[in-house]
């Protein structure tokens, strides 16, 4: 009897905790809420929500050669079709794991962009040439870095990420349950080897050139960093996806012969415009590349992907192949003339032009990234929101550079999308001001805005909107001036009358009446308001009065928020 109870309370207690503390499924506690990590190139997904055809949409959201694959060079030789049959027969068997093409490849690769890597057996500063034991072949550098972190995290350890930068290494450190410390892109250079002993990271992520920011880090300054690594057991994880179309020069790649603490991860998606058929490598010292090709995935490429890999990095000169040498010119052109056209345009500051996209800060500008993305993808366009970039939040886009013509439409776009958000945005505010209005408040100053008061103090900014409702009638003051992207725009600098109170509240009284604020009532209004009084008086006598109280105004010495002038009634 006792031995039976015994047994009726053991399965009451398991049964009771079984069903509370039991997981819902068999997954790590850190796997449970997971994020993955946000890309460009949402083509497919964009044309189903906005309801276009992919073939009309231009991609400024992910970043590739503009120059486009060599497969759609016919003068360097290389015959996508023709590697495709040849895959196709090596197909019924599986690849050869080594990947021999693949890696000698790479080797002749890299080997070419070091000082002296392509004219003798040695590389630069004396050190042996780069071979294929050097070499981990990746279906794409995602994979690498997943690898990376797999074959040296451990649960708990410590990563060093600077932000803001390529979201793929937080994404793989969390998935081996690493400690993520941040530090600013600033720091960089200058952390020392003190504090690299104090964080005790195992790894350091580097990108050069970053992404999303575009800054190129010199090479001088990355031996440096990467000695203080080496001598605190710090792996320096070297990204350098887009160095080829920037430039080769600042790689450190020839330090990995004697240096097992850095790691060098190089992309064939950005070079060769391949994004679809998944190539990237790694390169480390032999015995840490050999370590790591035995714990990579078997047969992680098919034999299409190493073909194709294996013509593209064999192309005669390499990295100063003429495909890519033609490649950096084009990028250098288009993302300078796009660096010079986007700061034409008022609250827009693009950062570094130095590989084939730009950061570009629209902090200044009320519209934010999530919402400038979504009206440039109704419009056919798809750039990056950087929100999911650390540090940046909604003050932050980033574009691909691509070409002439393609720049030139993204550039028009800009315009259009800048004016259809200014002009919802003043509808917005017009029916905010209505209902103000309607609640007995005072008149509409905008003393926050930088301008004001642009015309005179006391003035009613409530249709200060007339670049999006322009009325073309120079008896008003206003006219039309060069625009900055060329062009005629309609400019209400000079026009006074909308702006004094008592013309407001009479527009005001108007649109209460219809119920709120729209671009056909305020036409309405417009031309049974404004107009008769500009054809009371004659031209000159309205421009007079305009003069009379900017001179009032341009005399006053006090700032510009703090000065006073007279309210004209008319």
């Amino acid at each position: 009897m006792q031995t039976n109870s015994l047994i009726y309370v053991k399965i009451q207690f398991y049964e009771r905790y079984s069903m509370t503390d039991k997981p819902s499924n068999p997954l790590k506690d850190h796997i449970q809420t997971f994020q993955g990590c946000l890309h460009g190139g949402l083509i497919k997904e964009s044309a189903e929500k906005y309801g276009l055809k992919e073939s009309d949409i231009l991609d400024f959201s992910a970043n590739l050669n503009p120059y486009k694959t060599p497969f759609d060079h016919p003068e360097y030789g290389l015959d996508y079709t023709a590697m495709a049959k040849e895959s196709y027969i090596e197909s019924y068997n599986y690849p050869d794991n080594r990947y021999i093409k693949f890696r000698d490849a790479a080797a002749f690769f890299l080997n070419s962009g070091l000082a002296e890597g392509s004219k003798g057996s040695k590389g630069s500063k004396g050190s042996e040439k780069l071979t294929k034991e050097h070499i981990v072949p990746g279906n794409g550098s995602t994979e690498i870095i997943r690898l990376f972190c797999q074959c040296v995290l451990d649960d708990g350890d410590k990563v060093i990420i600077p932000y803001p930068t390529f979201g793929e290494y937080e994404i793989q450190c969390r998935l081996q349950n690493a400690e993520i410390v941040s530090i600013p892109q600033e720091n960089i250079e200058t952390i020392t080897e003190e504090e690299l002993n104090e964080i005790g990271a195992k790894i350091f992520f580097v990108c050069n050139p970053n992404n999303p920011t575009a800054v190129l880090r010199k090479k001088e300054q990355l031996i440096e960093l990467a000695e203080k690594c080496r001598k605190t057991g710090t792996v320096l994880f070297m990204d350098e996806a887009f160095i080829e179309l920037a430039d080769p020069a600042q790689s450190i790649c020839e330090l990995i012969h004697d240096n097992k603490y850095l790691f060098i991860m190089r992309s064939l998606t950005k070079d060769f415009e391949i994004p679809g058929i998944r190539l990237g490598f790694g390169a480390a010292h032999p015995e840490i590349a050999g370590a790591l090709n035995n714990a990579r995935l078997s047969w992680n490429l098919s034999p299409l992907q190493e073909n194709v890999a294996a013509a593209l990095l064999s192309m005669e000169g390499g990295i100063h192949s003429d495909y890519l040498q033609k490649s950096r010119a084009l990028i250098l052109t288009e993302a300078n003339f796009l660096k010079t056209e986007l700061s034409k345009i008022w609250g827009v500051k693009p950062g570094a032009a130095t590989t084939n996209f730009l950061l570009v800060d629209i902090s200044e500008r009320t519209v934010k990234s999530t919402e400038l993305a979504e009206r440039f993808a109704k419009n056919g366009i798809l750039i990056r929101n950087c929100i999911s970039f650390k540090g940046l939040g909604e003050n932050y886009i980033r574009i691909a550079v691509r070409t002439r013509p393609e720049n030139e439409r993204f550039i028009k776009t800009v315009s259009v999308v800048f004016s259809e958000w200014a002009k919802d945005f003043a509808d917005s505010e017009l029916k905010s001001a209505v209902t103000t209005h309607k609640s007995g408040q005072q008149q509409n100053k905008r003393e926050t805005c930088e301008y004001y008061p642009c015309h005179f103090s006391g003035q009613d900014c409530t249709f200060c909107y007339c670049p999006f409702y322009p009325c073309g009638d120079d008896r008003g003051g206003g006219k039309c001036i060069q625009s900055s992207k060329g062009g005629q725009v309609w400019s209400c600098a000079g026009c006074y009358i909308p702006h004094i109170p008592s013309v407001v509240e009479r527009m005001m009284e108007g649109l209460l009446a219809d119920g709120g604020g729209t671009e056909e009532t305020l036409k309405r209004e417009w031309e049974e308001i404004i107009l008769p009084i500009m054809e009371e008086k004659d031209e000159e006598q309205i421009l007079a009065l305009c003069r009379k109280i900017k001179e009032e105004n341009d005399r006053d010495p006090r700032p510009k928020k703090e000065k006073r002038g007279k309210n004209v009634p008319i």
